[in-house]
C-alpha cells in the first residue's frame, strides 16, 4: 500500500479443531431398560438442505425429524449464511412423522425369510412442498411421498350440529342418548329407520326458518401422509447394500454383493443392469461389491466398492454394461504385512464422495481414507479409527464384530471426516492441509467426557505434491481410545453430517443423538 508495496496475507493455516456439544437426543434408554431389537437404527440420512432427517430402524419404519429453529427466520438465516456471518442457535429438530415403510417377507422360491430392516434411505428432490425419499430392505426399494393433507370439515350446518345424526338426519331430543339398534354391514333394522330422516319430534320455528345457508367445507388442521408411489421389486438376487440418487433427478443405482441396476424413478417394472462381477462359475468369486455412490454433481459417473479393499469409477458414457472400470483406486499393502485377517479388515464398508465430487471418502474396518480422483496411485490420507484393536482381531472374528459395517461421513466444507466405532465412540478428523484434528467423541449427553488429548503431529510420507496423512487416535493395547475397557456390543455404525452445518447426527441402539460444533 505505500509505496506501491502490495501487501501479502499471511498463509491461513488449518481450522482449529472443533468443540462439540450435545444438541438433542431422540428416543433416549432410561438406566436399565432392555433394547427391543425392532428399535435399533439402521440407516439416517439428512436430506440435501439439511432442513428434513430421516432415520429407519429393524422394525421396518422411517422416522422423519424437521428442523424448528429456521422457521422463524428463514430466509434471514440463509442470507447470512452466505455472508458468513455466526449463527447463535445450533440446529434443532423435532419429531415430524413416522411411517412403516417395510414388511417382513417369505421367498418361497428360496425359502428364505426377508427381514424388514431398512439398509438405506435416499433423499429425493422436494416437489410442490410434499417429501419424497426411496428406502430399501434387502430386497425391495420403495418411493414414497409424504405430504401435508388438509382435514376437511362440513360447517355452517342450518341445524344445530350436536344433534345431527349419521346420514344427515336429525336426531330428536327424546331418543338421541339411546344407542341406534344396527345389523350387519352398517344397516339398520325397518323398526329404525326413522334414524334416516328428519325426526318427527323436529319442528320448525314459527314463520319457518327466514334464510337456508349452504353448508361450507372449511379446512382447519393438516395431517401428514406417507403414500408409498412405486415398488421396485425382483431385480436383485442378492442383498441390497445401498442406493443412490443421480444428479439428474431422474434415476438412481441400487447395488447388491455382484450387481449394480439403474432405475428411473418413474419407471418400476424395469431396470438396467451396468455392473455385472458375478463370475460364469461362483467357485471363481474373489470379490463383491460393498457400496455405490453416483457423483454429486457428474450424472454419468459413479463408484463402487469392493471386498478386496479397492475403489471403481465409472463412466456410463463408455458402454452399456460398464464391467470396465474408467479408474481404480487402491493400496498396495505392504511386503509382509498380510495375516489371515489382511483380506477381511480390507474390505470397505461405506464410500462417499464430497460435496464437490473431488474427494472419495472410504472407511474400511479399521481405516478412513480419502482419495483424490485425480491422483489413483493411493489415498492422499489415512485415518486409523481405533488401532488399538489390532491386537483383539482374533476376538473379533471369534465374535464376528469384524464383519461389522461401519459407516462414514464428510462435512459439507469438505474440511473434516467422521465415522464411528465400538464403546458408542465416534471419530471426527480434520484432512485439511496441516491438521492435527483427531477426536474422539462418545453418544451421550456428555460426548467429550471420555475425550483424549490431541495426538502429536501426524507422520508423513515421502514424495507427492499431494502429501499422504496418517494419523492414529491414542493407542493403548487392551482399553480404547479413553482407557477404557471397549465393549464390542454397543457399536456406532450410523452417522450423518449436516450438509451445510457442523452438525453430525448418529445412531447408538435405538437412541438418536445429535451433536453440533
Amino acid at each position: 500500500m505505500n509505496g506501491g508495496d502490495e501487501v501479502v496475507p499471511a498463509p491461513a493455516g488449518p481450522p482449529s479443531p472443533l468443540e462439540w456439544k450435545f444438541s438433542q437426543v431422540f428416543g433416549e434408554r432410561t438406566a436399565g431398560e432392555e433394547v427391543q431389537e425392532v428399535d435399533i437404527i439402521s440407516a439416517i440420512e439428512f436430506d440435501k438442505s439439511g432442513d428434513h432427517l430421516a432415520t429407519g430402524d429393524r422394525g421396518g419404519r422411517v422416522v422423519l425429524f424437521e428442523r424448528t429453529d429456521t422457521k422463524d427466520h428463514g430466509e434471514s438465516r440463509r442470507d447470512s449464511e452466505r455472508m458468513d456471518y455466526s449463527i447463535s442457535r445450533h440446529p434443532e429438530f423435532r419429531y415430524k412423522t413416522e411411517f412403516q415403510s417395510h414388511e417382513p417377507e417369505f421367498d418361497y422360491l428360496k425359502s428364505l425369510e426377508i427381514e424388514e430392516k431398512i439398509n438405506k434411505i435416499r433423499w429425493c428432490q422436494i416437489a410442490n412442498g410434499a417429501l419424497f425419499l426411496l428406502s430399501t430392505n434387502d430386497k425391495t426399494i420403495k418411493f414414497w411421498k409424504v405430504q401435508e393433507k388438509k382435514v376437511k370439515k362440513i360447517s355452517d350446518m342450518n341445524v344445530d350440529p350436536s344433534k345431527t345424526m349419521g346420514n344427515g338426519g336429525v336426531a330428536s331430543s327424546s331418543n338421541s342418548g339411546s344407542p341406534r339398534p344396527c345389523l350387519a354391514n352398517g344397516g339398520y333394522s325397518d323398526s329404525d329407520r326413522s334414524y334416516n330422516y328428519l325426526s318427527t319430534d323436529f319442528s320448525f320455528p314459527p314463520g319457518g326458518i327466514p334464510s337456508l345457508r349452504l353448508p361450507v367445507v372449511s379446512s382447519h388442521e393438516t395431517s401428514l401422509v406417507a403414500r408409498c408411489r412405486r415398488v421396485y421389486a425382483h431385480a436383485h438376487d442378492y442383498h441390497i447394500n445401498s442406493i443412490s440418487n443421480n444428479s439428474d433427478g431422474e434415476t438412481f443405482i441400487s447395488a447388491d454383493d455382484l450387481r449394480i441396476n439403474l432405475w428411473n424413478l418413474e419407471i418400476s417394472n424395469q431396470s438396467f443392469n451396468i455392473v455385472d462381477v458375478k463370475p460364469a462359475n461362483m467357485e471363481d468369486l474373489t470379490e463383491v461389491i460393498t457400496s455405490a455412490e453416483f457423483h454429486p454433481t457428474h450424472c454419468n459417473t459413479l463408484a463402487y466398492s469392493s471386498s478386496k479393499g479397492s475403489i471403481r469409477l465409472i463412466d456410463l458414457r463408455q458402454s452399456a454394461l460398464c464391467d470396465s472400470h474408467a479408474k481404480l483406486f487402491e493400496e498396495q499393502e505392504a511386503p509382509g504385512s498380510r495375516s489371515f485377517f489382511t483380506e477381511i479388515i480390507a474390505s470397505i464398508s461405506d464410500i462417499k464422495f464430497g460435496k464437490d465430487g473431488r474427494y472419495i471418502l472410504s472407511r474400511d474396518y479399521m481405516t478412513l481414507k480419502l482419495w483424490d480422483i485425480n491422483m489413483d496411485s493411493g489415498p492422499v490420507a489415512t485415518f486409523q479409527v481405533h488401532e488399538y484393536l489390532r491386537p483383539k482381531l482374533c476376538d473379533l472374528y471369534e465374535n464376528d464384530s469384524i464383519f461389522d459395517k461401519f459407516e462414514c461421513c464428510l462435512s459439507g466444507d469438505g474440511l473434516r471426516v467422521a465415522t464411528g466405532s465400538y464403546s458408542n465412540l465416534f471419530r471426527v478428523f480434520g484432512c485439511a492441509p496441516g491438521s492435527t484434528e483427531a477426536t474422539t467423541l462418545e453418544a451421550s449427553k456428555n460426548p467429550m467426557r471420555r475425550q483424549v488429548p490431541t495426538p502429536s503431529r501426524p507422520s508423513r510420507s515421502l514424495g507427492n505434491s499431494i502429501t499422504r496423512v496418517v494419523r492414529r487416535g491414542a493407542e493403548a493395547p487392551g482399553v480404547d481410545a479413553n482407557g477404557n475397557s471397549f465393549d464390542f456390543t454397543t457399536k456406532l455404525l450410523h452417522l450423518a453430517w449436516h450438509p451445510s452445518e457442523n452438525s453430525i447426527a448418529c445412531a447408538a441402539a435405538n437412541s438418536l443423538y445429535m451433536y453440533y460444533a
